[in-house]
This record gives C-alpha cells, sequence and structure tokens, in this order.
C-alpha cells in the first residue's frame, strides 16, 4: 500500500467524529508494533517520531527512513510524521524525506514570536504537500517544563489558525507528557468550545495519562488526533522485563523484544478501538 497522508487520515475522522491514534516510534520494533496493531484493528494509524528520538538516534533519517518503509508496506492506511520539532532544520530534513505531516512546537516562545515562526514553517510544509500541527498553550511535562494550569484560550486559538494556516492544532486542557499513572482531569467543556471556535481538527498530547473513558469523551467532545507514547512505552517495557525475569540466561535481544512488541501492538489495537468508538 502506497504511504497515506496524513490529511487523508485526520480529514475523514474529523468530519466523522472520531479519533485517530497517533503512536510515537522510538525503534524499529515501535512502528512494527504499531502497524501490526492497526492492521488487527482495520484502522488507519499514525506514526510519529519526536526530535527527541531523532536526536537518539544521532539523526532523523535512519528510524525516519526505517518507519517510512513500514509504512508503504502496511495492509492499512500509516502516514508518518514529525513530533514535537523546534527545529526548523530537522521540519526541513523530514520534508526531505517524505514525511507526510509535521508538528512543529514553538509553545514556549511568546504569542506573537509562536506565531511568526509557525507562519514561516507552514508556508515552507505546505509549497511540498506537507500538513501542519502547532501547538499554543504549552501541554506540560515536555522535557521538564510543567504548567499544571495552562489552558489554550479559544478566541486565542481562533486568530493563531487563521494567522498561521496551521491543519490542527494541539491544545492544552488538563493533560500532561509523560504522565505513567492515568489520573488526568480532561476539561471537556474546554474542548467543546475549541472544537466550536477552531475549525481544523485538534490534537491532545499527553493522552497516556487519560483513561479510556476520558479519551472517548474527549473524542465525543471534539478531538481528533490522539497522541500516545509512554503508555505503549510502559507496555514494551513490562514485556521485555517480564521474558529476561522469566528467561536470565536470554542473550538474544530478538527473544524479549518480541513480546515486547506484540504487547505494543495489542495495546494499539486496543487504543485505536476505544478512539474510534469515541464518537459524541
Amino acid at each position: 500500500m502506497p504511504l497515506t497522508r496524513t490529511d487523508d487520515i485526520v480529514g475523514p475522522a474529523s468530519r466523522a467524529g472520531v479519533g485517530v491514534g497517533a503512536f510515537n516510534v522510538v525503534q524499529l520494533e515501535h512502528a512494527e508494533a504499531i502497524v501490526s496493531g492497526a492492521e488487527a484493528a482495520g484502522l488507519p494509524v499514525i506514526l510519529q517520531i519526536s526530535e527527541n528520538t531523532a536526536r537518539y538516534h544521532g539523526s532523523l533519517a535512519p528510524i525516519g527512513l526505517a518507519a517510512l518503509a513500514v509504512a508503504r508496506a502496511a495492509l492499512t492506511p500509516v502516514a508518518v510524521h514529525l513530533d514535537h520539532a523546534e527545529s526548523a532544520d530537522l521540519v526541513h530534513e523530514a520534508v526531505r524525506l517524505g514525511f507526510t505531516s509535521v508538528m512543529f512546537d514553538a509553545s514556549r516562545l511568546p504569542y506573537d514570536k509562536n506565531l511568526a515562526a509557525t507562519r514561516e514553517i507552514t508556508d515552507h510544509c505546505h509549497a511540498h504537500g506537507v500538513w501542519v500541527e502547532a501547538e499554543l498553550g504549552e501541554v506540560g511535562g515536555k522535557d521538564g517544563a510543567h504548567a499544571p494550569g495552562a489552558r489554550t484560550d479559544p478566541d486565542e486559538a481562533r486568530v493563531f489558525v487563521a494567522a498561521t494556516g496551521v491543519d490542527a492544532l494541539a491544545v492544552a486542557v488538563g493533560s500532561s507528557h509523560a504522565m505513567t499513572t492515568r489520573d488526568a482531569v480532561l476539561d471537556f467543556a474546554l474542548i467543546a468550545a475549541l472544537r466550536a471556535s477552531v475549525r481544523v481538527p485538534l490534537v491532545l498530547h499527553g493522552s497516556s495519562g487519560v483513561a479510556d473513558a476520558g479519551l472517548a469523551r474527549a473524542v465525543g467532545a471534539g478531538m481528533t488526533k490522539v497522541n500516545v507514547s509512554t503508555r505503549l512505552n510502559k507496555e514494551f517495557t513490562r514485556a521485555a522485563r517480564a521474558h529476561l525475569d522469566a528467561h536470565p540466561e536470554t542473550v538474544d535481544p530478538r527473544k524479549y523484544l518480541g513480546p515486547a512488541r506484540d504487547a505494543v501492538a495489542d495495546g494499539v489495537a486496543h487504543l485505536l478501538g476505544v478512539l474510534h468508538a469515541g464518537r459524541g
């Protein structure tokens, strides 16, 4: 199957009132697991690679090209997305590699500088047919930044989207990145207000900290793209640790990475079902 454009996944989902899972790839096994889970669920999916992961691999190309290859071989629609890029150079590299979308994160900047930087990135990406997500109202917990009271203002969001031309907006509504517990309290009234104010799809970051019922309710209130990383990493690590505990003599990484990959695939299939059923 050819590589699917991100807007060909997110756009129809937004119009149908269902959610789309966007799951972070740390290594090849993650990409394989995410696609396997999507194929089992019979639903589209988005593979995401963050700036932190690109840094871990030394550059974007090794893991990015691997994810693109896995996506192209999938039996269900799969898009490849650059997540939380603060570097314009990294965005440009993702475009050159063939990513179908990018998330440019200038949310740490003052509003006016965020707007200007995002507009410049959007112009570049749209000139190359690439879909752009931005963030307004910093989502806590990213690289040590923590803003538990951060919220995105609907009026400011409407102006920001119109001024930057972005295709989707990540908003702060109560979730936080890298949570290992699932007790985040979302502001569903704010999600609905943002949905009414902004004409582009909304994106929920920090979704690992939200219980399944909360994710479904968030989709019903107006969220479309739902990002998950830590929750799947927990499953990956749990399965690998269980195998190594049971078989301490293991030296072949395939022996424990295989079960870890299977655990992530199961988690992806489950989450895609939750999000797809999340219509109001």
